[in-house]
């Protein structure tokens, strides 16, 4: 055990100064909805489960986004780690006008969804809620887009902590706008909706602000020509981007898709999920944080031809995670019968909450080590293979066996989510496969 450690050490340390601040980072999306979640939760359960519609809902078109703009950050790395600093400022310019036309699409689809909503056959009350929710959550993608182009063009240079910085204040800003809306104006769903929009609208221009007045950022942003667009580099980053969007989509889709049907079972489940699934959603950012720094170093290694840092780096980014997911694995098995209080003291939705943590606590393992091997494939650019498992793993597996275990074999909610958990296992094990192959034989093939 020593001698691994040995071996490994210095991509512990490289890996976990780059991550630990894109954990946060990525833990402001999830906390959004988390805070929203427990800001709205003791007003009542119909609010809370229409939030929870909401999120889920929006979850999927959130990810899409995200998934576009990562698109960047691995070409960032390579470039950087090539040598062409005048590149990134290049790749910039393109990214953000490609992530702001994804996010006025995207905007407009949630708006036109939010209209329609009544197809999810989901309870009246709880429908009309998230409808209103839904809409300020949709106008909110416009500077999460803005925000996100800064975001992931830092990340690909290593720069990671000023994200973090401005994630933070934003998450303050969002509770505590969140608490006096929904408390002190007594404005309901509307109140953690337009905290969520306000927090948004801050953060990009935030990080706007930081990335052009930086000066460490000046030899990159030299390479910026806002008079040329180039298509063929419109499509380079589009051609990572889109996958892993996809990528993301699938799997947060299937968690989405699992939400409507535990929202035929009954509200009191649909309630207990958002908790269950929102814990779970805070602790898989910490997995999608080391996956991002496993990205960003795999980029910056096959810039530089190093193919045996490359796998050496990535095994131990899948070291770490392991690490993590198994303590918050424990976390959900000790814990589970107080977490669910924080959001709602319903003694029937916490019961079924705690139910749902002994069933997260086994997927932990799988969604960590998935994620963290599709970052690693993402840096060494490698998205169209990786894209397809995800789309047997999620919707030709986890879904149809969760459908079946939960709604015709009767394990009700408790078979959905063990239908989840084998799909988070067959990606797993297809990630890690590609992965191990890939770089093994890049290995070899440069001695």
């Amino acid at each position: 055990m020593k001698n691994i450690f040995n071996i490994y050490k210095s991509h512990y340390k490289d890996n976990f100064h780059l991550a630990y601040p894109v954990i946060i980072s990525q833990l402001g999306h999830t906390l959004v909805g988390l805070s929203d979640s427990v800001i709205i939760g003791h007003t009542g359960e119909v609010p809370l489960a229409a939030v929870s519609l909401g999120i889920s809902i929006f979850t999927i078109f959130l990810v899409v986004g995200i998934g576009i703009s990562y698109g960047l950050t691995p070409l960032v790395a390579q470039a950087d780690g090539a040598g062409q600093q005048s590149a990134c400022g290049y790749l910039l310019q393109h990214s953000l006008v490609i992530n702001l036309l994804a996010g006025v699409m995207l905007c407009g689809g949630l708006l036109a969804l939010s209209y329609n909503i009544g197809f999810l056959r989901e309870p009246p009350a709880v429908a009309a809620q998230a409808a209103t929710f839904l809409r300020l959550l949709g106008w909110s993608v416009l500077p999460l887009m803005f925000f996100q182009s800064f975001k992931q063009f830092t990340e690909g240079l290593g720069f990671t902590r000023q994200a973090m910085h401005i994630t933070i204040v934003g998450n303050i800003i969002n509770i505590v706008l969140g608490i006096t809306l929904v408390y002190g104006f007594k404005m309901g769903v509307v109140g953690v909706g337009v905290a969520t929009l306000a927090d948004r609208v801050l953060m990009g221009i935030a990080m706007c602000y930081y990335v052009l007045r930086n000066k460490r950022f000046t030899p990159y942003l030299v390479g910026v020509r806002l008079h040329q667009f180039s298509r063929s580099i419109a499509r380079q980053i589009l051609s990572i981007g889109a996958p892993v969007a996809l990528q993301y989509v699938f799997e947060v889709s299937a968690f989405s898709g699992a939400a409507i049907m535990v929202g035929w079972i009954g509200t009191p489940y649909l309630a207990a999920h958002q908790i269950a699934i929102s814990l779970a959603s805070m602790t898989f950012m910490g997995a999608s944080g080391i996956a991002a720094a496993a990205g960003i170093k795999s980029g910056n290694f096959l810039g530089r031809g190093d193919y045996g840092e490359l796998r050496r780096s990535a095994i131990a980014s899948y070291h770490m995670v392991l690490v993590y997911m198994s303590c918050t694995a424990i976390l959900f098995v000790v814990m589970r019968h107080i977490l669910p209080t924080l959001y709602i003291r319903d003694v029937e939705v916490n019961g079924i909450a705690a139910r749902l943590l002994l069933i997260a606590a086994f997927f932990q393992l799988f969604d960590g080590t998935q994620v963290v091997g599709l970052g690693i494939l993402r840096g060494m650019g490698d998205v169209k293979v990786p894209t397809i498992t995800t789309l047997f793993a999620y919707w030709g597996f986890a879904l149809p066996v969760g459908y079946m275990l939960g709604i015709k074999m009767g394990w009700g909610i408790s078979g959905i989510w063990w239908g989840l958990l084998l799909g988070l296992l067959a990606s797993s094990v297809m990630v890690f496969i590609r992965f191990h192959i890939r770089t093994r034989q890049m290995v070899a093939a440069n001695g």
